[in-house]
């Protein structure tokens, strides 16, 4: 058998990680500025991570519900205190699209509707809502328990209402900050015309932070910038630095009842280790603070270059497009400068580094970037 050949990969085999580096087996370093579509959230192979993960790796094979309850335990209440929304509720899957998929139906249960909002260039996983990168709004085919998908043009706020006023839409879902779309920013104005919308036709506001949380943005989710609160959050990527994990943040609103969500693999010592070791490097090691302050000098300084024609984001999720498609500037970055970085479409290069991206690191990726340009 062979494998279902759909990744294209870099002729690069790396082997070791340390913070926001990583070694090659020829002993070539790399500068990664894109960790792995902003799963490495506190650098590779972080000691402490490494250190309570290895803790669990020895009880492999043995299931005991109290040790993995305590752990989810513990893993709810210390999200809740450090994310500020203390007084929601927790359920633990596996990966974004299935936190997203629990999302929308638990929003289906709660309202007894099937239709979804999102919007132009969203991205909400492989196996719920497909990426929709035209701009006009568009339903495409049912999915799962919910019925159609509705897109509309991110920031049209009357579209938006006129759209809720129909009674008949479940849930609205949307990125802190488009990631796939290109590094797209909801406004203030948009997010509190649609918070408020949502309240008053009783449809749940279902905010993906999946790749926006977690303190990327510079605060621990995006939509914080907005002033607004959500009935759902979903998490993954970063919440494991690596570990496949994901979450659901739930409103009080919702009453948990026996057999309404299950998962299989969901919540499992080693991703609740996993979870827990890298809440205890994002606070102690201040990385909240730390993507703010190095994504806002490097957005500054981006914006020097007159080769970009915009660039986008908040904290360390970054857009620069250009007039022309990026394939060869990236190779060029990832041969000559030894530095990885990611795509949106082919006029947007991605920036996803580790929140632990210091100064030094930022200087020596714009030299590098200098450079290819």
């Amino acid at each position: 058998m062979k494998l279902f050949d759909v990744y294209p990969l870099f002729d690069i085999n790396i082997v070791k990680g340390k913070g926001c580096h990583v070694w090659d087996d020829k002993g070539t370093e790399y500068l990664d500025l894109y960790g792995g579509h902003a799963v490495i959230s506190i650098g590779h192979a972080h000691p402490h991570y490494v250190e309570m993960i290895s803790k669990q790796v020895a009880t492999l094979g043995f299931y005991s519900n109290s040790v993995i309850n305590k752990l989810q335990q513990q893993l709810a209440e210390r999200l809740g205190k450090v994310c500020g929304y203390d007084d929601y509720s927790l359920f633990l899957i596996n990966s974004g699209a299935e936190a997203n998929e629990n999302a929308l139906k638990l929003a289906s249960f709660y309202n007894g509707r099937t239709r979804v909002v999102s919007f132009s260039k969203a991205f909400h996983g492989r196996t719920s809502l497909a990426v929709e990168m035209t701009d006009n709004p568009k339903i495409i085919a049912p999915i799962n328990n919910c019925g159609h998908v509705t897109y509309l043009p991110l920031n049209d706020i009357e579209a938006m209402k006129a759209e809720l006023s129909k009674g008949d839409v479940c849930a609205v879902i949307i990125e802190g900050i488009q990631g796939v779309g290109g590094i797209q920013l909801p406004t203030d104005e948009f997010m509190q015309a649609l918070r408020e919308t949502c309240t008053k036709y009783n449809t749940i506001l279902v905010l993906d932070e999946i790749q926006s949380g977690y303190g990327r943005s510079g605060k621990f989710f995006a939509h914080q910038y907005n002033g607004i609160k959500a009935d759902i959050i979903t998490v993954a990527k970063g919440i494991g630095n690596g570990f496949p994990m994901a979450g659901i943040l739930i409103s009080p609103m919702f009453t948990p009842v026996y057999g309404q969500l299950g998962t299989t693999f969901g919540g499992n010592h080693l991703a609740c280790s996993a979870a827990l070791a890298v809440l205890d490097v994002i606070e102690q090691e201040e990385l909240v603070a730390n993507a703010a302050k190095t994504g806002a000098y490097l957005l500054e300084e981006l914006k020097k270059f007159p080769q970009i024609k915009e660039v986008r984001g908040r904290g360390l999720m970054i857009g620069l497009e250009f007039e022309e498609p990026i394939k060869e500037l990236r190779l060029k970055l990832l041969k000559e400068q030894h530095v990885f970085t990611g795509v949106s479409g082919t006029n947007v290069l991605r920036l996803l580094p580790p929140l632990c991206l210091g100064m030094d690191e930022a200087n020596l990726f714009l030299e590098r970037f200098k450079k290819v340009l």
